[in-house]
Order: structure tokens, then C-alpha cells, then sequence
């Protein structure tokens, strides 16, 4: 008899990681949350309780499924008790695809034979990874958005994963009440991150040369667009760094010069530690960031 997907272990401790390991457990799986890092873990069991709460509170799970959730989840920096159990891996470490690789590497040994590997890698494509796993033909990426604007995931195979993986990925989804949009094909960027990449590396290009200012390209946005949010405004809420590094990675990938001079626009945040939501500033200080404000898009109707 083929292994249900019971146990579920997310790999990475951040923000992302936290949101699945949560909505995972709020559908009645066994999650543990590994991180090296003991103070990514401890900062993670901080936020678990009012991240569950703001799961329920938009609605994404009920108050009782974000308390059940909290009892099904642990944290965990041993890889060995933290891969020998489950049945499938999500990875959500950061955007470098020889740490990926490693972390792979790493816990293809200690896993199960029958534990499916996926990636959330929001840029990354699974055929630069599969080898690592050590289990190709159970491997594919499985990429997450915020869960608490949306229920809908990518799965991108790519041409060594099989049929039965696909099937059991997908239904994996379903059990959690995610929609998941197929890839035909491997994109970097899956779908919906190939087109806010290009309206984020428009903005960046703007900025970068000076053409308006920050709050200009995002009145511009969402003026004609009628968006709460500019790109300036996503990206703060992505996060800079990850910005930073995915921007770096391709600017480095295509020798871009338009791209890298994007990638030292950034930088200069990140080194006065302006990271965006998570630090209270990026390109806007919050929480009362100014393009919330009813004056930010005065005169613009």
C-alpha cells in the first residue's frame, strides 16, 4: 500500500515557512518546522500564535482550526529527528541555490524513500535542483504564496518528475484548501510571479535612474491601475532582502548592467537595515505607511 502524506516537515523557520507549516496543521497534518538557526525557531514560536490568528481572521481557517493547528505543529534544528518521519519536504530557505542544494543533499539521507521532496523557490526552476534531492522522479517545486491574501499554489514538475508524484502533490493541495495552477512547462518565476517581476524591475529601473521619485511610480500604479498598493509598496511587503537577492541572482546570471545598478539600488537599503514590513521601514515606515494615508493619492482620480 502507498505511504499516505501524513507528516509534513517545512524546511526554513521564516515567515513563509511558519504560514504553510500553520495552514498545513490547521488541515489535520503533523508538522515539524526545522531551521539550523535556534534563534529562527525561537522568533518562530513567538509569531506562531498570532499568525494563526490572523490565518482564522481572514478567513483562511476557522478559530478552532488555528488553535488545533498550534498543537500539531513542532520546532525542531535536529535534521534527523526532524526528516526520519515525514512524508513530504517544502523548502523555503533563502534564494541560493547551492545553500537549496545542500539542504537537500542533506536530508535525502536521512528521509524516508518515500518522501516527496518539493521547493518553494519563487524564481528557481526544480530541473537546477532535482539532482541534489537524490530522488528526482519525487520531486517537483511546490511554490506558496501569502496565505493570508490567497489559496492559490503553483506546481512546476520539471521533466524527470512523475505521474504519481504530481498526483499525490495535488491532492496534498486539495487536503489543505489550496487551488493549485499547473505548469505545463518549468518558468522561472512560475505565473504569477513572471508578470510582478516585470512591473517590480520597471519600478526598480525607474528609481534606480532617477526618473521619478519612489511614491510618483507608485501613485502612477495604482492611480490608473485603481491597486491599494504600488510595486514600491509589494516589494516592502515581500520583503527587501529577498528582493535584493533574487534581483542580484539575475543580474548576475544575464550580466545585466540595468539589473545589477537595480541590485545597488537595493543594497543601500539593506545595509541601513530597512527591510521592509518586518524591520518598520523599507521604502516606507510602518505601520502607518504613507501611501495608506487618503492625502497619498490626492488630486489623482
Amino acid at each position: 500500500m502507498e505511504k499516505k502524506i501524513e507528516k509534513v516537515l517545512i524546511l526554513g523557520a521564516g515567515t513563509m515557512g511558519l504560514q504553510i507549516g500553520l495552514q498545513c496543521a490547521a488541515w489535520g497534518f503533523d508538522v515539524i518546522v526545522y531551521d539550523l538557526f535556534e534563534q529562527a525557531l525561537e522568533k518562530a514560536k513567538k509569531k506562531m500564535n498570532k499568525l494563526a490568528d490572523s490565518l482564522a481572521g481572514h478567513n483562511r481557517v476557522s478559530q478552532e482550526q488555528a488553535v488545533a493547528a498550534q498543537g500539531r505543529i513542532r520546532f525542531s534544528s535536529d535534521p534527523e529527528f526532524a526528516g526520519r518521519g515525514a512524508d513530504l519536504i517544502n523548502e523555503s530557505v533563502p534564494e541560493d541555490p547551492k545553500l537549496k542544494m545542500a539542504v537537500f543533499v542533506q536530508f535525502n539521507k536521512i528521509c524516508p524513500a518515500h518522501t516527496i521532496f518539493t521547493t518553494n523557490s519563487s524564481t528557481l526552476v526544480p530541473s537546477m535542483l532535482a539532482k541534489a534531492t537524490g530522488r528526482p522522479d519525487r520531486f517537483a517545486a511546490l511554490h506558496f504564496h501569502d496565505l493570508l491574501l490567497t489559496n492559490v499554489v503553483d506546481i512546476m514538475p520539471h521533466p524527470g518528475t512523475t505521474t504519481r508524484t504530481m498526483d499525490k502533490i495535488r491532492s496534498f493541495c486539495k487536503a489543505i484548501e489550496q487551488f493549485p495552477i499547473e505548469l505545463k512547462k518549468e518558468q522561472h518565476g512560475y505565473v504569477f510571479n513572471v508578470m510582478l517581476s516585470g512591473l517590480l524591475e520597471s519600478a526598480l529601473t525607474l528609481a534606480s535612474k532617477e526618473v521619478a521619485s519612489i511614491e510618483d511610480i507608485d501613485r502612477a500604479w495604482m492611480g490608473i491601475m485603481k491597486t491599494l498598493v504600488g510595486p514600491f509598496g509589494i516589494m516592502d511587503s515581500i520583503g527587501l532582502e529577498t528582493i535584493y537577492k533574487v534581483t542580484d541572482y539575475w543580474a548576475g546570471v544575464k550580466n545585466d548592467s540595468q539589473a545589477k545598478a537595480n541590485a545597488v539600488f537595493l543594497k543601500k537599503r539593506l545595509e541601513k537595515g530597512e527591510l521592509g514590513v518586518k524591520t518598520g521601514k523599507g521604502f516606507y515606515q510602518y505601520p502607518n505607511a504613507a501611501f495608506l494615508s487618503p492625502g497619498f493619492m490626492e488630486g489623482i482620480r
